[in-house]
């Protein structure tokens, strides 16, 4: 699994976690919902890490919960 499925998974099981929708996570962190799409259906696939802290602060979480599971601990490396 790459790096870009693994954070739009992560963001998916976050609002189901959560029990809010997209358009919810768009308001609570003031990011366009066509920006979290673009995320989640692959047309943005290298989100920047500050999209990806605003979007933790709309989850009420912090970035180094974001990144706390076994799937970002065991990524690949993504350069060979």
């Amino acid at each position: 699994m790459n790096t870009y499925t693994i954070v739009k998974n992560r963001i998916l099981s976050l609002c189901e976690e959560k029990k809010i929708t997209i358009n919810k996570l768009s308001t609570e962190s003031g990011i366009a919902p066509s920006t979290i799409k673009n995320i989640l259906y692959g047309k943005s696939q290298n989100p920047g890490i500050v999209t990806l802290k605003i979007l933790c602060d709309g989850l009420g979480i912090t970035l180094a919960e974001f990144f706390n599971t076994d799937e970002f601990r065991n990524l690949e490396q993504e350069i060979k």
